[in-house]
C-alpha cells in the first residue's frame, strides 16, 4: 500500500503536499529556479531536487516535497539518461552553444566516423570535468574561476557510460543526436566535446534533454504551468508520487503494529524476531497494511533505522 502523498510530517494535517513531483524543466531555468517556483505553487518551504540540470537543458527534474526531501541524498538509483545534439566543427569555452567560440575547423567526418568515435566512450571511462562546472577546487567553484579567465588543471574522474548510441545524423550540416545513459557526475557536453576532439574538428553541444533521472521518466513529468493549473484546481496531489517510489529497487520488510510503533520511535529490534536476518543493505520498512515507514538495515542482529519518513 502506497503512502498518502498529501500527508505531512504532522499526522492528520493534510494541507501540505508530501512526495515526489516530476517537473519537465524548461530551457533558461536553473534547477534552483524550478525549486523556487514550486515552493510558491505548492505552498511549502521544503522542496529539494534530485540532480542539477544546466539552464540550457530541459527534461525531467524530480522534486521532493515535505518530508520526502530526506530522500534526496540517499537515492539508490543515480542513473541518468539524456538525448543530446552536437555540431561538429567548432569548440567553445563552455563546451555548449552558450559559450564563446574558441576554434572553428573544417569537417570531413561522416556518420560512420562518428559511430566509430563513440566506441571509445562506452563503459567505465575517465572524464576531465569542464571548467564551467560546479566542482570545488581549492575552495572555489570551477565556473567562478572560468569567469575570471583562470583555467586550472582538473583531475580525470571515473564515470560509467551504460549506453551510448547515435539516434540521428545530418551529415550535410554536421549535426548529430545521441542517447546517453550514464552514472551520476557525468558531463554529457564533455562527451560531445571529446568526440569532436577525437575526430580532429571539435564539437559543441547544441541541445540537451534529460529523459530519465533516478528511474523517473520525462514523459511522466509536467510543466511548471501545468503544476500551477493543477494547484489552482486543487488537484496537484494527483501528480505527487509516494516517496517510497524512489526506493522501488529495495526489498521490503513488514512489521506488525507493535514493532512498527517501536521502529518509528527509534527502538532497535531483534532481527530474528522481525525476520530481517540476512537482508543486505538498506530495505523498505512497512507497517500494517503495507504502509511505508522508512528505511532500515540489519546490523549485529538488530533492525536499525536508516531514515524515517512517517512520524
Amino acid at each position: 500500500m502506497n503512502e498518502n502523498p498529501i500527508l505531512t510530517e504532522k499526522e492528520n494535517t493534510p494541507q501540505e503536499l508530501c512526495g515526489i513531483l516530476l517537473i519537465d524543466k524548461p530551457e533558461g531555468f536553473t534547477s534552483f529556479d524550478v525549486v523556487a517556483k514550486v515552493r510558491g505553487i505548492a505552498r511549502t518551504r521544503k522542496v529539494g531536487h534530485g540532480g542539477t540540470l544546466d539552464p540550457m537543458a530541459t527534461g525531467v527534474l524530480p522534486l521532493f516535497l515535505g518530508s520526502a526531501t530526506k530522500a534526496c541524498d540517499i537515492l539508490p538509483d543515480q542513473t541518468k539518461a539524456y538525448e543530446a545534439t552536437f555540431r561538429l566543427g567548432e569548440t567553445t569555452d563552455t563546451q555548449d552553444r552558450t559559450g564563446t567560440v574558441l576554434t572553428a575547423s573544417p569537417v570531413h567526418s561522416t556518420r560512420a566516423d562518428v559511430e566509430k568515435a563513440l566506441e571509445a566512450f562506452r563503459g567505465d571511462i575517465l572524464q576531465v570535468p569542464p571548467m564551467y562546472s560546479a566542482i570545488w577546487v581549492q575552495g572555489r567553484r570551477l565556473y567562478d574561476l572560468a569567469r575570471e579567465g583562470i583555467e586550472v588543471e582538473r583531475e580525470p574522474r571515473p564515470v560509467t557510460i551504460h549506453e551510448l548510441r547515435l539516434l540521428s545524423a545530418d551529415e550535410e550540416n554536421h549535426i548529430y543526436k545521441i542517447y546517453v545513459s550514464c552514472s551520476k557526475g557525468t558531463y554529457v557536453r564533455t562527451i560531445c566535446h571529446d568526440v569532436g576532439q577525437a575526430l580532429g574538428c571539435g564539437a559543441v553541444m547544441t541541445e540537451l534533454r534529460r529523459v530519465v533521472s533516478s528511474g523517473y521518466r520525462a514523459e511522466d513529468a509536467i510543466t511548471i504551468e501545468q503544476a500551477q493549473e493543477l494547484m489552482d484546481e486543487g488537484r496537484l496531489a494527483e501528480k505527487v508520487l509516494p516517496t517510497e517510489t524512489a526506493f522501488a529497487l529495495y526489498e521490503s520488510l513488514q512489521l506488525n503494529s507493535k514493532n512498527a510503533r517501536l521502529f518509528r520511535n527509534g527502538v532497535r529490534l531483534s532481527a530474528e524476531k522481525v525476520g530481517c536476518v540476512g537482508m543486505k543493505g538498506d530495505f523498505c520498512v512497512r507497517g500494517p497494511r503495507g504502509i511505508f515507514l522508512g528505511l532500515g538495515y540489519e546490523e549485529k542482529g538488530e533492525l536499525r533505522m536508516r531514515k524515517l519518513f512517517v512520524r
